[in-house]
């Protein structure tokens, strides 16, 4: 896409500090980052979102992930990181082009688990809960 920060990235068009990058994905430094060694892993053509991807591709890049999570604890001394992913606008998606976050995480930095993203929970009855398991399944 000819508007998309990612797509320019991938692309060459304007820079990013790029980490890792195989025929398919690309891993680069997220310019605002949470914490110290943030990055973004991105397929390098435009999928808006996850489902979009096809399955070698997914496969592909969530390879890459695995690769670069302990690439990145070691490279700024985290204790751990989260891995995520938000999926459309309603997840706090911003870039309309899939990207994995992984966020280097300190014993005591202050954040919070995966948890606290999505506000209250909801109080759900058994009922509820079979009813989306076998909405899922299905």
């Amino acid at each position: 896409m000819s508007d998309c920060i990612f797509c320019a990235i991938a692309s060459g068009d304007i820079p990013g500090r790029i980490v890792h990058e195989t025929e398919h994905t690309l891993a680069f430094l997220d310019v605002n980052p949470l914490a110290p060694g943030h990055t973004l892993v991105i397929p390098k053509d435009h999928y808006a979102r996850l489902d979009e991807v096809p399955a070698d591709l997914s496969e592909e890049l969530f390879g890459a992930v695995s690769d670069l999570v302990p690439r990145v604890e070691d490279a700024v001394d985290a204790d751990a990181t989260n891995v995520g992913i938000n999926n459309g606008p309603a997840a706090g998606q911003e870039v309309d082009h899939v990207h994995v976050h992984i966020v280097p995480r300190f014993e005591g930095d202050g954040g919070a688990p995966i948890h606290a993203v999505a506000g209250e929970r909801p109080d759900l009855s058994d009922d509820e809960m079979d009813d989306i398991e076998a909405a899922i399944s299905e």
